[in-house]
């Protein structure tokens, strides 16, 4: 078994499905994406071979970071981390994991508003680059970036992430049914980012996470570590 295999397999503290199962806009024929946090052993670190940050598999459509890397990224406003922390579909937590859940807002900050917008317009550079070269729409990344957008704006305005597409389920269902024109989808685009930063100057969220609070988990969690071992 390979290292990163077993540190999915035997370190995992918060497994869950994310993707469309968790915005609630699964359907027959898509996949179960499945997205994790693990913790390496402190000893580990001290090899010249570090633990990897990241591991995909060793399931189809899994993938997990080892918690430092996830940290990071999360204090950084990665949407992907983001809701992996806030997915309702819950397969796995252990009582490290339950901290690492308690500390959410400790991640949340008004660095949303770059983060989001940004994925969600590479996402829209993207689907107008091959459309323009091949005449195609991936209606899936049509509908990943709308919701960014929707998600970041109601998380900007409320505080809150709220991972399920809720009232726009079936508007982003008939986008990635590719009943949508692509004007139709430029404007609502456009809509949505104009919301997006209407929502940022009065945002009840931070201005910057808090990284010395999350940096003091993360060493309790070195510390022990290296105890049990």
């Amino acid at each position: 078994m390979e290292r990163g295999e077993l540190l999915v397999e035997e370190h995992t503290i918060l497994a869950v499905v994310a993707g469309s199962r968790a915005f609630g806009l699964a359907t027959a024929a898509s996949d179960t994406d499945r997205r994790g946090v693990y913790v390496a052993p402190t000893e580990w670190f001290w090899r010249l071979e570090k633990p990897p940050t990241h591991w995909e598999g060793p399931r189809p459509e899994q993938f997990s970071w080892e918690v430092e890397r996830c940290c990071a990224l999360a204090l950084d406003g990665n949407p992907n981390l983001l809701e992996v922390l806030h997915s309702p579909l819950v397969e796995r937590c252990t009582p490290l994991g339950a901290e690492l859940c308690d500390l959410r807002p400790s991640f949340l900050s008004r660095h949303v508003h770059r983060t989001f917008g940004r994925y969600a317009h590479r996402q829209l550079t993207r689907a107008r680059a091959r459309r323009e070269r091949t005449g195609e729409v991936r209606w899936k990344h049509v509908v990943h970036l709308l919701r960014l957008l929707l998600s970041g704006e109601a998380l900007l305005r409320t505080g809150e992430l709220h991972v399920d597409a809720g009232p726009y389920r079936g508007r982003l269902l008939a986008v990635g049914r590719g009943e949508a024109t692509w004007d139709e989808i430029t404007a609502w685009t456009a809509e949505l980012s104009r919301r997006l930063d209407g929502a940022l100057a009065a945002s009840p969220l931070p201005e910057s996470p808090d990284g010395p609070g999350v940096e003091s988990w993360l060493v309790s969690v070195r510390r022990r570590g290296l105890a049990a071992a």
